[in-house]
C-alpha cells in the first residue's frame, strides 16, 4: 500500500486539486476506502483527460449506521429535482434507446449475456462470468462522480430503513422525501424509467439501480423501487433506463 500511496502522491502533486483533495492525498483517490491500483488509473484518466481532481457534487449526511453518504442529486442532473440521465444497467452514457438490442453486455438478447452472468444459459453460447456486482468501470455513479459509486443492495436498504419517508412535490416534480436520523433530508425524484425510445412511469414512480446483479437470474438486477405508497428494494430488466443516485462511505 505505501508503493502505490508514494504513486499517488507523486502524480498528484503536479495536479489542481481542491475539494476533495485531502482524500486523495491519503491515496483514496475514487473514494471507495480502499487505497490500490483502481486509485493509481483514477489519477491517469484525470491526467489524460486534462481534468482537476475536484468533488463539485454535493452530499448528503443522514446520519446512516453505516456512514454512508448520498449524493443530493441525479447523475447528470442540475437540481435535487431534475430526473438527470437514464442508464441501463452496467451501462456508463445514456442513449436513444433502452431495448436489449441496443444493451452493451449482450449480443441482442436476455440469453446472449457477454458479462455479468451466473447462468449458462442466459450466457452467449453457454458464457458464465460469476460476476455479481458492477466493476467501477462499469458503475456510471463511479465513473461521473468523484469518489461516488452506484449504491450496494445494503445502502438501498440501509436507507429505506433508517430514514422516514413523504411522498410530496419539490418544484412541481413529484418524489419521496427522506429524513434521516440526524434530521437531514434527501429528496428522489419520481424518475419512472426509459424503454424504447419512451419515457415511462415518471412522476408516478421511481427506480434507482444499485450496483447488484440478481445472481439466479442474471438478466435482472436489484434496484430501489418506490411509489407514493411504498419505498423498498425491487428488480429491473439490465436493459432499462433508470435514474442512479450515488453514494460515498464517510471518511469521518
Amino acid at each position: 500500500m505505501k508503493k502505490i500511496q508514494l504513486l499517488l502522491l507523486s502524480l498528484l502533486l503536479a495536479l489542481p486539486m481542491n475539494g476533495y483533495a485531502q482524500q486523495a492525498l491519503y491515496g483514496d483517490v475514487n473514494g471507495d476506502n480502499e487505497v490500490n491500483i483502481a486509485d493509481v488509473n483514477a489519477v491517469i484518466g484525470v491526467i489524460l483527460n486534462g481534468q482537476p481532481i475536484v468533488d463539485d457534487h454535493d452530499w448528503v449526511d443522514l446520519g446512516l449506521p453505516s456512514g454512508t453518504i448520498w449524493a443530493t442529486r441525479n447523475v447528470g442532473a442540475n437540481s435535487p429535482e431534475d430526473y438527470g440521465n437514464y442508464f441501463a444497467w452496467g451501462e456508463t452514457a445514456p442513449k436513444d434507446y433502452y431495448d436489449w438490442s441496443t444493451y452493451e453486455w449482450c449480443n441482442g438478447s436476455y440469453n446472449t449475456m457477454t458479462k455479468y452472468c451466473s447462468d449458462s444459459y442466459l450466457g452467449y453460447n453457454g458464457f458464465v462470468d460469476n460476476k455479481t456486482e458492477l466493476d467501477p468501470s462499469d458503475d456510471a455513479a463511479y465513473v461521473h462522480y468523484l469518489g461516488g459509486r452506484m449504491p450496494s443492495l445494503n445502502q438501498i436498504q440501509e436507507l429505506v430503513n433508517s430514514c422516514t419517508w413523504q411522498w410530496t412535490q419539490r418544484n412541481g416534480v413529484y418524489g419521496q422525501l427522506g429524513t434521516g436520523p440526524n434530521g437531514n433530508t434527501i429528496f428522489l425524484p419520481a424518475a419512472g424509467r426509459r424503454l424504447d425510445e419512451s419515457l415511462d412511469g415518471a412522476g408516478s414512480w421511481g427506480g434507482y439501480w444499485s450496483r447488484k446483479l440478481i445472481p439466479d437470474y442474471s438478466d435482472n438486477a436489484y434496484c430501489l423501487y418506490f411509489h407514493s405508497r411504498d419505498m423498498d428494494r425491487g428488480i429491473g430488466s439490465r436493459f432499462m433506463g433508470f435514474a442512479i443516485r450515488a453514494v460515498r462511505v464517510s471518511q469521518n
